[in-house]
């Protein structure tokens, strides 16, 4: 048989139970242990989370997940429902997404403490922070993201996972010339005269010693110089002499491929 309760603080969550008692103090007794257990529960899930993700770049090594931690609350709980489904689908080899927390009603001071202490970000849906709420997140650093379609959180997480992924790091090449004439210097070692074949060459650039093919060495410029002077760079089409850090084993005709190595943020 339906019935209407009223006195609720917070809105019940489809498939909760209610239990009927004889008199206030019982129905207090009950609720403030059953609500101790609950907070005791969600602190256990939030240490489990702030562990892992203080272990984060260890776990990174050893081949480990990434996870974006969510807190979710909405106006009703079919939109809860709906999102939580949307976002825990979305998916990724190197990111996945894990929803902490999620239920009815407006965000407040309980899902910021929760979220900070798991390093979450709290995901509203038609329903905004209190005034409370919104001061402690300023104080631990919460995000608080609110949203009245599905779809625009669904962007904002993918965006975020995209963001969570390591940078790629992709060789760029500067310049290269041939090793045309060898010279020693007491101080310094071995100086190779060389003539620029493309690009330039930089000082304390990397650089990759190619024979017949082969890769026979990969280091650093220490020393570049134009005739007597010392050269930050030299172009195409001019001689110079280039000392490597730590290697003398140089050969005429030897290749020297200066590059350098930028992180490009990943787009997928």
């Amino acid at each position: 048989m339906p019935v209407q309760i009223l006195g609720f603080n917070t809105v019940p969550t489809a498939g909760d139970f209610a239990e009927a008692v004889k008199d206030e103090r019982i129905a207090r007794q009950k609720a403030e242990t059953r609500s101790a257990r609950l907070r005791m529960e969600q602190m256990a899930k939030a240490r489990a989370a702030a562990t892992s993700l203080d272990d984060f770049f260890q776990r990174l090594k050893e081949g480990a997940v990434k996870e974006l931690a969510l807190v979710l609350k909405g106006d009703v709980a079919g939109s809860v429902e709906a999102l939580e489904e949307a976002l825990t689908e979305i998916q990724h080899p190197e990111v996945k997404v894990r929803v902490i927390h999620s239920g009815v009603g407006g965000i407040n001071e309980s899902d910021i403490n929760l979220a900070a202490a798991s390093r979450a970000v709290v995901i509203g849906f038609n329903v905004r922070p209190s005034s409370a709420a919104k001061s402690l997140a300023e104080t631990e650093g919460v995000d608080i993201r609110t949203y009245r379609v599905i779809y625009k959180a669904i962007e904002d997480v993918q965006a975020a996972l995209v963001g969570m992924l390591e940078p790629e790091h992709v060789e760029s090449e500067i310049g290269s010339a041939e090793v045309r004439q060898l010279f020693r210097a007491s101080k310094i070692g071995v100086i190779a005269g060389c003539y620029v074949l493309s690009g330039k060459l930089v000082r304390n650039a990397k650089v990759r010693v190619v024979r017949d093919g082969s890769i026979v060495h990969e280091g650093v410029i220490g020393s570049l110089r134009r005739f007597s002077d010392d050269a930050r760079e030299v172009l195409a089409g001019f001689e110079c002499g280039v000392h490597i850090d730590g290697f003398d084993d140089l050969k005429e005709g030897d290749v020297l491929e200066v590059y350098e190595i930028k992180e490009v943020a990943r787009t997928r």
